[in-house]
């Protein structure tokens, strides 16, 4: 299939730029509402959470909910695009479309339900007490009332993927190759959900001076409407450019000869990234850390050592030929050889 072509406007791009008008409009239009204050509310920020209301049935459709699927929708579209490219090159056959499309089916179900359960439960284990929850287990289902935690989620989502691969025997879908592959359209969908949250005014930065700073109109946690890092959107454009850069770099010899790398230079970048950022933002944990960072940050730590481990050792890929990609870069290998 030819390769995505970023310059057409087909529905691909619709949403982004869609998204991206939304945005802008939002924010001159609270600029406008508050342009008696100074230089540093130029940047204020306070949109309506709510998208829309589904009529009759009055349930709101909140814009973090919008990116949220946003992210799925587009990570699954290219998805599907490098999984067709991987059977082709290791295990051509006529029913490429349907195993793509069964393994899609198969795969966003497990994605979906570890990405729910996984950050629900690292919220409630790692930011909240548990008093609160030991006293209210049902709390643990009550998702639109907010809590989601990333490290659960990866976490979550790394045992699925392992868990999937286990279960469906699919020689081309090792454990390792698919969380390479997956690792490609992970800080893609991290990205839309970094920008729901700045939309909804949640994980908010430490005060600052700075000249782009972001005054939040209603915070999350109920703070005071102070000039902040706006680090949502730090890590917005941080896993923007992961993405970027694992996507150039996936097909590269160096990454498709040992399984796993990819996958591990992700864990390595994004949570070393989220370490550093964790120093701009507010402690959100009703817990303790034991050092002197956040809990965030703390988290972080056994990911980047993952990241290490997988990115040093590897797993030789047994259906691709030690040099493949560099004398014969476009060379099928037939895995019956």
């Amino acid at each position: 299939p030819p390769p995505i072509d970023f310059r057409r406007f087909d529905v691909l791009q619709m949403p982004i730029l869609a998204s991206f008008w939304v945005y802008l409009f939002s924010f001159f239009g609270q600029a406008h509402e508050h342009e008696e204050m100074n230089i540093l509310t130029l940047m204020y920020w306070d949109p309506d959470p709510v998208l829309f209301t589904i009529p009759y049935f009055n349930f709101p459709i909140l814009w973090y909910g919008f990116f949220f699927a946003l992210g799925f929708w587009l990570s699954a579209l290219l998805f599907s695009k490098l999984l067709r490219e991987t059977f082709q090159k290791l295990s051509p056959s006529e029913d490429i479309p349907f195993r793509v499309r069964t393994a899609i089916d198969r795969l966003s179900l497990y994605c979906i339900v570890a990405t729910l359960l996984g950050a629900r439960l690292g919220h409630l284990l790692f930011y909240e007490k548990p008093s609160l929850y030991l006293s209210d287990p049902l709390l643990f289902f009550r998702f639109r009332e907010g809590g989601l935690a990333s490290h659960g989620a990866v976490f979550a989502l790394i045992l699925a993927l392992i868990l999937f691969s286990k279960r469906h025997r699919e020689q081309v879908l090792t454990p390792f190759r698919l969380l390479d592959l997956f690792s490609v359209v992970a800080p893609l969908a991290a990205s839309c959900i970094r920008i729901g949250n700045f939309i909804n005014q949640e994980i908010l930065g430490t005060p600052t001076n700075l000249p782009w700073a972001v005054t939040f109109g209603h915070p999350a946690d109920g703070g005071l409407p102070l000039p902040r890092h706006p680090v949502q959107l730090y890590e917005a454009l941080g896993y923007l450019g992961l993405f970027f850069l694992l996507f150039f770099l996936y097909k590269k010899p160096a990454f498709q000869e040992k399984e796993g790398r990819l996958a591990g230079l992700l864990l390595l970048l994004l949570f070393s990234l989220r370490f550093a950022l964790e120093y701009c933002k507010q402690e959100q944990s009703a817990l303790s850390s034991p050092l002197p960072c956040t809990i965030g940050a703390l988290l972080s730590l056994p990911f980047i050592a993952l990241g290490l481990y997988l990115f040093l050792t590897g797993k030789k890929n047994s259906l691709i030929p030690q040099g493949y990609g560099r004398s014969a870069k476009h060379r099928r290998v037939n895995p019956s050889n």
